[in-house]
């Protein structure tokens, strides 16, 4: 009994929380990509940096806070630099709207165009985060950093595993039921919501109804505001921000979004959980698990790891190409007729 508690404790802390909390961070950066492509119709290449260059600014109004000795005692200062750096983040997609795909609206560019025009963007967000924050990493984590430690854990329960869980891992995927839920209510329970809604399913017929489309666009972009600061202020504090690193992001997110299929809210929620535990689960070493469950006679001598680390994000590509193949409309999509 006490081997497999051992096993569930080690899948716990090494797989199910990380896994979680992983999960979460893509859903925010996945609901970003899916609600461009729904009501935008474009896939944005710069919704990474987005979330760099909006944890960049967070950054800096953390630094700012903490150097006047505001905190909020066990969590992290970040919190109140997130909601200070989300309006920041608001004006910069709004304004590139203004200053670049409206005329490509204007004009009925075609869905290629938008893409290309967004990887522009993106260089030019990578330029700016440079000039920002500079290259190299920050630390800008303080409070509390874990709930459950090691030590305290073992001599509560006794067990050889350790059960850790961390600040960061807890309030994301609290912060992820909670904009999920909020997210969930203001598209369906809401006149803003719903205008959002018709929108994106007939463009033409909501513009006959009277939806005003300057206003979705910019309901639109603060929503993504709003996703990408938060999701990439948490993934920062879980993972340590590194500008460039958020670029690593751009694919399992988008692979999430096509899961769950492209303008699907719901999509890429579920979406963005099983890219995490796919790609999680295949680079974990079960040694351990296994050990703890098998008779000593039959344990493992190897890692029992399905793939390197290092081939961590090919899972995503593989998923994507799987899903394109298989049922590209994807588990929420509409099929295209």
């Amino acid at each position: 009994m006490t081997d497999i508690l051992n096993a569930l404790v080690h899948l716990a802390s090494m797989l199910l929380l990380p896994g979680l909390a992983y999960g979460s961070q893509l859903a925010f950066g996945a609901l970003g990509v899916t609600l461009i492509f729904g009501v935008l119709r474009f896939s944005n290449f710069a919704h990474a940096e987005g979330m760099s260059l909006g944890t960049a600014v967070c950054i800096l109004f953390t630094l700012w806070l903490q150097g006047r000795g505001i905190a909020l005692g066990p969590l992290p200062t970040a919190l109140i630099g997130m909601l200070l750096a989300i309006p920041v983040m608001a004006l910069v997609f709004i304004g590139t709207d203004q200053a670049l795909y409206r005329h490509f609206r204007r004009i009925n560019a075609r869905p290629e165009v938008f893409m290309i025009v967004s990887a522009g963007v993106m260089l030019i967000m990578n330029g700016a985060i440079r000039l920002i924050i500079g290259p190299n990493g920050r630390d800008f984590e303080d409070g509390e950093r874990f709930i459950v430690t090691a030590r305290g854990f073992r001599e509560w329960s006794g067990l050889a595993e350790p059960l850790v869980v961390k600040t960061s891992q807890a309030m994301t995927i609290a912060l992820a039921l909670a904009v999920g839920v909020a997210l969930f209510l203001f598209l369906n329970r809401t006149r803003s919501g719903r205008s959002m809604r018709a929108y994106a399913d007939n463009r033409n017929l909501a513009l006959l109804s009277g939806v005003d489309p300057d206003r979705i666009v910019r309901l639109t972009w603060i929503l993504v505001a709003v996703l990408s600061v938060t999701g990439g202020v948490l993934f920062g504090l879980d993972k340590g921000y590194r500008p460039f690193v958020y670029q690593q992001l751009l694919l399992p997110m988008f692979a999430a979004a096509v899961v769950g299929g492209l303008g699907s809210p719901l999509g890429a929620i579920a979406g963005s959980m099983i890219v995490a535990f796919s790609e999680l689960a295949l680079t974990f070493a079960w040694k351990k698990v296994l050990g703890y469950l098998l008779p000593a006679a039959w344990a493992p001598e190897g890692m029992m790891q399905f793939l390197s680390t290092e081939y961590k994000f090919a899972v995503s590509f593989l998923i994507l190409v799987v899903v394109l193949l298989v049922r590209p409309a994807g588990l929420f999509g509409k099929p295209v007729k």
